[in-house]
């Protein structure tokens, strides 16, 4: 039984990854009561993946209730997240204004080799909510739900190719391979695809290059509520109120259950002043109508770690995730 919840002790919590080009916006709001003047979103994906949706949800909240006066976003995609964490360590001192929103594959990549840094090597922020992962495949599919994708991976594993955003061994992967290994299915033997972004995942499901894909919950309800994907399953232990059509694991059958951090860094060596000033424009907004319509409208969970707690967090993560990916064969012991 694979189970996560959201207290320190047991949080393996694990998410997605997007990365397709570079894009830069701006979200404005009234500035005559900013706390912050303006933030800058560094985003390690590309458009459409649950960092991007994540930096920028937390931009239009902390804008419109005017906790900070202006929100910029920058997309930097490549090395699955590590170009934008080198790039944030490597000029450091230009970028104390910004903040880089990051997750599960950060503690991931470090763990597998594939980052020369990690988590402590950046200034310590907050984690601030929690997405669930959801299985998906076309609408059109003739399959229904995570039981009739296990019936035809069981008749034939090699037509069932499952698709993600992150890279092999990454945070989809996992998600996918917990899920069949629930299913009775060898989880290191799963066919596993992995795409630059959502939005390529969602045009290789949709064309049928792959037969689902492994997604966070608030990308997938979006695609759901539009018509383009059915929701075979999600991670949650109960229906998730912002989709409750979407069926969990575990009435299925299948004991898994997980939610994914997500949280935000800075640059090292960020002045302590500057950073509780972050911290603390965080935690005003939780507190805010503006923050609780993005968050409802994501099906996220308030996962508040500042600081400190971040950090105990991370190293507790660190060591429970070790030990899954050991278990499913990732990690040799």
């Amino acid at each position: 039984m694979f189970t996560f919840t959201h207290k320190i002790s047991r949080r393996a919590l694990l998410s997605t990854l997007a990365a397709v080009g570079l894009g830069i916006s701006v979200f404005g709001a009234p500035t005559n009561a900013a706390e912050i003047d303006k933030i800058h979103f560094l985003i390690p994906g590309g458009a459409g993946g649950g960092w991007d949706g994540t930096a920028r949800g937390t931009g239009e909240a902390l804008t419109k209730s005017g906790i900070v006066g202006s929100a910029s976003y920058e997309n930097m995609s490549g090395g699955g997240g590590g170009k934008a964490i080198g790039f944030l360590i490597e000029n450091a001192k230009s970028n104390y204004g910004t903040l880089m929103v990051n997750s599960t594959p950060i503690v991931i990549r470090s763990l597998v080799k594939r980052f020369p840094h990690n988590f402590r090597d950046l200034t310590m922020i907050a984690g601030t909510i929690g997405d669930y992962a959801a299985i998906i495949t076309n609408k059109n599919s003739p399959l229904k739900d995570f039981k009739d994708l296990v019936a035809a991976y069981k008749k034939n594993p090699k037509k069932v190719a499952i698709g993600g955003g992150s890279v092999p061994g990454g945070m989809d992967h996992l998600v996918a391979a917990m899920a069949f290994q629930a299913a009775g299915a060898d989880p290191t033997k799963v066919k596993y695809i992995p795409y630059d972004a959502g939005g390529k995942l969602n045009a290789a499901i949709l064309s049928g290059e792959v037969v689902a894909g492994s997604t966070g919950f608030s990308e997938a309800v979006a695609l759901a509520k539009s018509g383009e994907m059915r929701i075979l399953a999600v991670t949650s232990a109960k229906r998730i109120p912002a989709f409750k059509a979407a069926p969990t694991l575990k009435e299925q059958g299948y004991d898994v259950t997980f939610v994914n951090w997500r949280g935000f860094f800075a640059a090292p060596g960020l002045p302590e002043a500057q950073a509780n000033k972050y911290r603390m424009a965080i935690a005003k907004m939780y507190k805010t109508p503006e923050w609780e319509a993005v968050r409802a409208r994501n099906g996220w969970v308030n996962i508040h770690n500042p600081g400190e707690k971040f950090t105990a967090f991370l190293v507790n993560q660190e060591k429970v995730i070790k030990d899954l990916m050991t278990k499913l064969g990732f990690l040799k012991k």
